[in-house]
């Protein structure tokens, strides 16, 4: 049953950063079995596509399936990622079901919903470079990071929306993110170094998957505006 409802700062925050990401595996005979040394290529290319990258603006849908009472969540909207310097900076403005901001920069995340003007403030600064390497999955992240912190299974080539892709799916080097989720796949456009999807699997049976459409790649002038939101006096605040 699919249903289109709210769900909580904390689930968004987590299924976003610990992505930054089909409903379930299609068998790889389905798609171009992939040629010897394709892998190597693919993370060559990414190497490459990150030294250009500076920015990408999407739209996306994003879908939670909820193992336990059989629902997805759907929420759409845009989001966007740009190189600041060493670091990655992300704002997001989901439109449906309730408008919501997102926005991370310097470890921090933090979420407003202007309904009910209510800021969730979550310190990543800790684990600042795990964040980023999350969220720079398929957006500026090179292929050397890829492999240094995922175990790489190579699924071959599929073509979305006319894009040839490279399928890889990702189970972390990390226990503790291991523990949290078990693999991730993602159609990369490794010429670009962008996303065009992404399916994140937890133990629990839930899932995330992230469509990407609409993809505005290195714009000369990014419009940060329709992501930024205010704060006033009268703002409830929780910090995690």
């Amino acid at each position: 049953m699919i249903k289109v409802s709210r769900i909580s700062a904390q689930r968004i925050a987590v299924s976003l950063v610990c992505s930054a990401l089909v409903l379930a595996i299609t068998p790889v005979s389905l798609f171009a079995q992939p040629k010897p040394g394709h892998l190597d290529e693919v993370l060559r290319q990414m190497d490459e596509a990150s030294k250009k990258f500076q920015s990408a603006e999407t739209d996306f849908r994003w879908d939670f399936y909820e193992k336990v009472v059989k629902e997805t969540t759907t929420q759409t909207g845009a989001i966007y990622f740009k190189k600041d310097g060493s670091s990655t900076v992300m704002g997001a403005k989901i439109v449906t079901p309730a408008i919501t901001f997102l926005d991370f920069r310097n470890g921090i995340l933090r979420l407003f919903a202007p309904g009910q003007n209510h800021q969730t403030i979550i310190n990543g600064t800790k684990n600042k470079a795990q964040l980023e390497s999350f969220l720079t999955v398929g957006f500026g992240g090179s292929g050397k990071d890829l492999a240094n912190a995922w175990t790489i299974a190579d699924l071959g080539d599929e073509t979305i929306d006319g894009v040839k892709t490279a399928k890889l799916d990702l189970v972390a080097k990390d226990p503790a993110v291991r523990s949290n989720f078990t693999h991730m796949t993602i159609w990369v456009d490794p010429v670009r170094g962008l996303d065009l999807k992404q399916s994140l699997y937890m133990p629990s049976g839930d899932y995330r998957t992230a469509v990407y459409s609409n993809i505005k790649y290195n714009q000369k002038k990014l419009d940060e505006k329709p992501y930024q939101f205010k704060t006033d006096k009268n703002t409830t605040i929780d910090q995690h």
